[in-house]
């Protein structure tokens, strides 16, 4: 296969994994309200990560090719705010915003894309950089998500692996397949 073919296939394939792992953990929250709990006054919520995660890829997304992905209508600050009012279907909604905006611009990519610049805060990026820089950004916020998502759900007792349960790595040993 083609490398460009393959480093476009396999970052559209890792965002989609990330946002389902996320998704996985989101589900074993056990209310509304645990959306919006924040482990100390520094720390996100995951509505929070939720808002920020979506503003993120609406801004570098939209119009990759062509403009800055800091858009001027971002307002980034207020992505890190929590707003208690917004429900389980506020947060999805905008949680799919950002993850169709990011994929379908991906997907739309092609191999002559990849040698092309683009610029995120004005700084010059190659595309597959901006790519991977959004890989990672998203990687970094969806393991703060399963954490939280975790912490809350573990203290009603709820939480299910999503991954490996604890002592049964050898029973997994190479039959483990991601779910």
């Amino acid at each position: 296969m083609d490398l460009a073919v393959h480093f476009l296939k396999t970052a559209v394939s890792e965002l989609e994994r990330l946002k389902r792992l996320a998704e996985k953990a989101m589900a074993q929250i056990p209310s509304e309200s645990a959306f919006h709990a924040a482990l100390d006054r520094v720390s996100n919520s995951i509505a929070v990560l939720i808002q920020h995660l979506s503003g993120n890829m609406v801004s570098r997304w939209t119009d990759f090719l062509t403009t800055d992905g800091e858009k001027p209508e971002r307002h980034r600050d207020r992505e890190f705010e929590n707003a208690p009012s917004l429900t389980r279907a506020d947060l999805t909604e905008i949680w799919e915003r950002g993850w169709g905006r990011a994929i379908e611009t991906l997907r739309s990519l092609t191999p002559e894309d990849l040698p092309k610049s683009v610029r995120i805060r004005g700084e010059e990026h190659s595309v597959p950089e901006a790519i991977q820089r959004q890989v990672i950004h998203t990687a970094y916020h969806v393991g703060q998500i399963v954490l939280l998502a975790k912490h809350v759900a573990s203290a009603s007792e709820s939480w299910t692996s999503l991954t490996i349960p604890r002592g049964e790595s050898e029973k997994a040993s190479g039959s483990y397949k991601q779910r």
